[in-house]
């Protein structure tokens, strides 16, 4: 292997994937980055054997091959390179690196041992502005949480719909629901779990680029990709394994029907809500007590150690008075996730679940349960 390619564009490509290459004791070759130059281009792969990421990028290939190297010995060496033209060259199982008067040899590896990525179906995609589904996932995927008792809810849940995808994740204590309706109608319907890393990863890598994205399914496995500007060819693969198992009923859990609605401004409910944090307790609970006579919701928080906070919030109040407690954590989470400058509040009973919404959109909702004072 014998190529030329521009410092920032090995760099760029470097940090997309480096992240996969976590250190690993078990298996020492998946700490290591693939390199192969092909026809026109350079592609850096790694894997963790749960999720794997290839980035391809133009380079002048006067000969090619592959070798994998230490990844963060690269991208720490690249980091340090100026700013000109690198040749790579596979020298037996070293990779030598050339910059003006830098000149480095890395010790490598036999490419025939690193892992091979499963490959995707590619016959039906689903095809998306890139940025607004990682917007879309990021309002949803941290709320899930690792369980080993039930791994279903360890992931986020995908639905794929003709006209609609929701994207859903439950830690059993709170639920995220966010739809994206789709501008060409799907011929089948899907649902899959992604594990929640994958979906951190996803956002890491798709967020800040421009272009749509892709998505392809197979049983086990799903591909989302995308373009390269300057010519037809993939220049993100990441391919995940998908979790077996069945999501639950989450449209069971929530409500239909509300007795109290509340309209509040999103900033001043936040800020309150922090206020009041500070002097929660060990189960971090802050109350909330909702007037609809007098349009206000007082906010109260209690501490033996360190004393009380209460405070009053004006909003748009219907329904009944009603006196509720919930985990400021989780009640902030959801407020912050939302977009507009006012949100909907609805809330059901003292023990049931609660529900914020955007005021004028429909595609996000967030439910979360409250603390029981009983």
């Amino acid at each position: 292997m014998k190529l030329t390619i521009l410092k920032e564009k090995l760099n760029r490509g470097i940090r997309t994937v480096e992240r996969i290459a976590q250190k690993s004791l078990t298996l020492p070759i998946l700490n290591n980055i693939l390199i192969k130059g092909e026809k026109n281009f350079i592609s850096l792969t790694t894997t963790n054997l749960e999720i794997g990421i290839r980035w391809w990028g133009l380079a002048k290939v006067e000969k090619e091959g592959e070798i994998i190297v230490p990844a963060r010995l690269l991208s720490n060496l690249i980091e340090l390179l100026p700013e000109n033209s690198l040749e790579l060259e596979k020298e037996e199982l070293f990779l030598n690196i050339k910059s003006g008067k830098y000149k480095s040899r890395i010790k490598g590896f036999n490419p025939e041992e690193f892992p091979i990525l499963p490959q995707v179906s590619q016959e039906e995609k689903i095809t998306l502005d890139g940025q607004t589904f990682c917007q879309a996932l990021s309002q949803v995927f941290e709320i899930a949480s690792p369980s080993l008792a039930r791994p279903e809810i360890s992931g986020i849940f995908f639905q794929f719909q003709k006209e609609q995808m929701k994207i859903v994740a439950t830690d059993s204590f709170r639920l995220g629901e966010k739809k994206i309706f789709l501008t060409s109608p799907l011929t089948n319907e899907y649902s899959l779990i992604l594990p929640q890393l994958a979906a951190r990863e996803i956002v890491n890598v798709f967020s800040e680029k421009e272009g749509e994205i892709r998505i392809y399914f197979s049983p086990n496995q799903i591909l989302f990709e995308s373009m390269l500007s300057e010519t037809n060819h993939p220049q993100i693969h990441l391919v995940s394994r998908l979790i077996e198992g069945d999501f639950p009923d989450y449209q069971a859990i929530i409500p239909k029907k509300f007795e109290t609605q509340i309209i509040l401004s999103k900033n001043e409910f936040i800020n309150q809500i922090k206020s009041a944090s500070l002097f929660s307790g060990k189960i971090s609970e802050v109350k909330l007590k909702i007037d609809p006579q007098k349009e206000k919701v007082e906010i109260f928080s209690q501490n033996p150690e360190l004393g009380d906070y209460q405070s009053f919030l004006p909003g748009k109040i219907k329904g009944k008075a009603i006196s509720i407690s919930f985990n400021h954590r989780f009640l902030t989470d959801g407020l912050l996730k939302i977009k507009t400058p006012e949100v909907i509040f609805e809330l059901t009973g003292e023990e049931e679940p609660a529900v914020l919404k955007p005021l004028g959109q429909e595609d996000y909702l967030y439910v979360v349960m409250p603390i029981k004072t009983s």
